[in-house]
C-alpha cells in the first residue's frame, strides 16, 4: 500500500511539468491516467532514444512509469462523455493548457464540479489564471528571465549563462502541484470540499529571489552580478583543476573557510574571510593554486576535512558510479512494461518513507496504450469502441 493508495488522478499535461507530478503521486501510490490526444505528438514523450528492442523512449518509460494512458480527442462530443465518467471516480485533475481551453473544450473547473463536487482540480500554467500574461507562451527561459533571477545570475563579462536544468517546470510547476493537491485532498478530507488550484511556474519563481529578493525590498538596493555572497562575489564558486576538471567551493563558515585555506595551503586567506573587499584577487590566488593539482589530488586533500568542497561529476559519474547516489537509491532498475524480463534504469523518486516506501512496478507505456482496457471498464462493448475509433473520437494503441 503506497502513501497515496486510493487517490485517482486524470491527467491532461503534456511536456514536463505535469507529468513529473503525476509520476511522483503515481510512485507514491495514486492510480493515475493519462489523457493524450491521438494525432498530436508530446515533444518530450517524443524525445529519443528509444529503448532498445522497444516501441518506448526513455522519457516516456520514465514519466509515464506507474500510469495508464488513453488516447482521446477532447474536442468530440464523445470524449466529453467519457471524461464525465471517468470524473465519477477519477476526482483530481491536473491540466497544463493555457488559461480558458479547458473551458471552452467543456472540462473547465465548474463543468466538471457539477458532475463530480469534490473534484480537486489543478491548472497548471506558465503565468497563471489571471494577469495580463496568462495566454502568454513560455518556457523555462522566459520564466527565470522575467522573474527578475537571471538578471544577477551569470557572469558579469557574459550576463546570464543557461543551466539545462528545468528550474521553473520541475522546481515549481511539478512540486507546488503536487503540493498544492496535496493541500487540497488534506483540506477535502476534513470537510468534504474539493476546490480549484491555480499554479503559475512565473510566480513560484518570485520566492527564489530568496534573501536577496528581502534585502532589495528593504533597502531597494539591486544585486549585480558576481557582487554577492552566492553569486560570484565571494570564494563560492566553481574553480578548475589541472586536469580540466572543476570543483565546486562552498565554505561560507568560519569553519569551513579556515579547514579550506589551510588544505590548499593558503593560510594568509583566513583572516580576509569568504567575501573580503579584494574578492576578485583572493579569487585568482585560489584559482592559481587549485590548477596546480589534479581533481583526484584535491579530492584526497579534502577527503574528511570538512571543507564543504565537492567535484563536478559528469552524469556518468553521477547516475552510475556515484556511491552515495546508489546507497540512497536515487536511479533504480524498472521492469521495462509490455516486456518479459527487459530492465531499464531510471531516476528514482527522491522521497524516503518508512512505513509506505515508494514502489517502482513498471515503466511507462506508449500513449494510448490503455485505450482499449479503460473505455471496457467503463461499459463500452467492442462495436462501441470501433465506432469511437472510426468517427475520431479515440485511436487504439499499435504496435
Amino acid at each position: 500500500m503506497g502513501a497515496l493508495t486510493g487517490l485517482k488522478i486524470l491527467d491532461f499535461s503534456t511536456l514536463l511539468p505535469g507529468p513529473y507530478a503525476t509520476l511522483m503521486l503515481g510512485d507514491l501510490g495514486a492510480d493515475i491516467i493519462k489523457i493524450s490526444a491521438p494525432d498530436k505528438k508530446d515533444i518530450v514523450a517524443d524525445y529519443p532514444p528509444y529503448i532498445d528492442g522497444c516501441d518506448i523512449t526513455a522519457n516516456q518509460a520514465w514519466l509515464g512509469r506507474n500510469k495508464k494512458n488513453l488516447f482521446l480527442n477532447l474536442k468530440t462530443e464523445k470524449a466529453k462523455e467519457i471524461i464525465y465518467k471517468l470524473i465519477k471516480e477519477y476526482d483530481i485533475v491536473i491540466e497544463q493548457f493555457r488559461p480558458g481551453v479547458m473551458d471552452r473544450l467543456g472540462f473547465g473547473y465548474e463543468d466538471l464540479k457539477k458532475v463530480n463536487p469534490k473534484i480537486i482540480y489543478c491548472s497548471l500554467t506558465g503565468y497563471g489564471q489571471t494577469g495580463p500574461l496568462k495566454n502568454n507562451a513560455g518556457h523555462d527561459i522566459n520564466y527565470l528571465a522575467r522573474s527578475g533571477n537571471m538578471n544577477y545570475s551569470g557572469k558579469e563579462n557574459i550576463g546570464p549563462v543557461l543551466t539545462n536544468m528545468q528550474i521553473a517546470d520541475i522546481g515549481v510547476g511539478s512540486l507546488h502541484s503536487i503540493i498544492g493537491i496535496l493541500s487540497a485532498v488534506y483540506f477535502r478530507e476534513k470537510t468534504g470540499k474539493g476546490q480549484y488550484i491555480d499554479i503559475s511556474m512565473f510566480d513560484g519563481l518570485i520566492p527564489f529571489h530568496a534573501m536577496e529578493g528581502a534585502s532589495f525590498l528593504v533597502n531597494g538596493i539591486e544585486p549585480q552580478r558576481e557582487k554577492t555572497r552566492l553569486n560570484g562575489g565571494s570564494a563560492y564558486d566553481f574553480y578548475e583543476t589541472k586536469d580540466n576538471r572543476y570543483l565546486s567551493v562552498g565554505s561560507l563558515e568560519p569553519k569551513f573557510w579556515e579547514n579550506f585555506c589551510n588544505c590548499i595551503e593558503l593560510p594568509e586567506l583566513i583572516k580576509e574571510t569568504v567575501m573580503p573587499e579584494n574578492v576578485k584577487e583572493m579569487k585568482e590566488k585560489i584559482r592559481k593554486r587549485l590548477l596546480e593539482k589534479t581533481l583526484k589530488e584535491w579530492l584526497d586533500i579534502f577527503e574528511g576535512k570538512d571543507v564543504c568542497v565537492e567535484p563536478v561529476l559528469n552524469m556518468r559519474e553521477a547516475l552510475l558510479e556515484d556511491e552515495h547516489i546508489k546507497d540512497r537509491k536515487l536511479v533504480v532498475d524498472v521492469k521495462v512494461a509490455n516486456s518479459q524480463e527487459k530492465i531499464v534504469k531510471q531516476m528514482g523518486t527522491p522521497l524516503k518513507l518508512s512505513e509506505c516506501p515508494i514502489e517502482y512496478k513498471e515503466s511507462g507505456y506508449p500513449l494510448g496504450y490503455h485505450t482499449k482496457e479503460i473505455l471496457e471498464k467503463l461499459g463500452y462493448s467492442e462495436e462501441d469502441i470501433k465506432n469511437l475509433t472510426e468517427t475520431g473520437v479515440t485511436s487504439l494503441y499499435e504496435k
